[in-house]
């Protein structure tokens, strides 16, 4: 009997210590598997999928003017697709006859999407969702509907792209090459300027107008944010608002 007894304990002793290791065993492999899912751009965990291969974002050939774009249009498809990216709330992507120009603002949906800092180094008060109004600050529940990235109650903005997660860049650049192969290079920012910018040029698309009279402004912008270009243009709302004052 006491030996029945005993081998009944070692029995019941074993199998706990299997469960306790299966559990821990699932809880390392669902961190991992977490890790290399696009829900975490921030662990930089050796072999991470997202990082596999060579880099697919920036500045690749080194050429002068590649920033020179004959022409510049706006992609619905690529725009919806990079949206539907973990940590991404909104994506603006224009293609031109040389690159992807890809214009992102973030969210919580992912851990990681900033390489430093964390969330006191967000640019956005979002206080404001608490007292039902827009600009906490002042109390004023309007905003410039022609901005898709403001100081307040907006989804997230990082002013310096080399701030952005590499693993992100990496996800999105992958996205737009798999839809847009013969794309030379894919330039991804998420400062609020450019996001702005960014959206000003598709509602003129989403309105049926012709982008090619703004090339040249277009070609300004990507200069002044991914090439040190010392000048930004001119605001299409701001020339728009002087074009009618000197009309009247």
């Amino acid at each position: 009997m006491k030996k029945r007894a005993a081998y009944r304990s070692f029995l019941m002793l074993m199998a706990s210590a299997v469960m306790l290791s299966v559990l821990i065993l699932s809880g390392c492999n669902y961190e991992r598997h977490v890790q290399n899912s696009t829900f975490d751009y921030g662990s930089k965990k050796k072999g991470d999928p997202k990082m596999l291969g060579s880099r697919m974002y920036g500045t690749m050939s080194g050429l002068p003017g590649q920033h020179d774009n004959a022409w510049f249009e706006y992609s619905s498809p690529l725009s919806h697709d990079v949206a539907s990216i973990n940590g991404v709330a909104n994506a603006l992507v224009m293609l031109t006859d040389k690159n992807a120009y890809v214009a992102i603002t973030t969210d919580w949906t992912a851990t990681g999407t900033r390489k430093s800092g964390g969330p006191k180094e967000n640019e956005q008060n979002n206080g404001g969702t608490k007292e039902g109004v827009y600009n906490v600050d002042n109390g004023s529940p309007y905003w410039n509907n022609q901005r898709v990235a403001t100081p307040y109650n907006s989804t997230l903005t990082i002013n310096d792209h080399n701030q952005i997660s590499g693993e992100l860049k990496q996800t999105i650049a992958v996205h737009i090459r798999k839809l847009a192969p013969a794309v030379q290079e894919v330039h991804i920012s998420a400062s609020r300027d450019f996001n702005n910018y960014m959206v000003q040029y598709a509602q003129e698309a989403w309105a049926g107008r012709s982008l090619k009279p703004l090339t040249s402004s277009f070609n300004v912008l990507v200069k002044h944010e991914f090439a040190g270009g010392d000048v930004l243009p001119r605001p299409l709302d701001v020339h728009r608002d002087r074009v009618r004052m000197k009309q009247q």
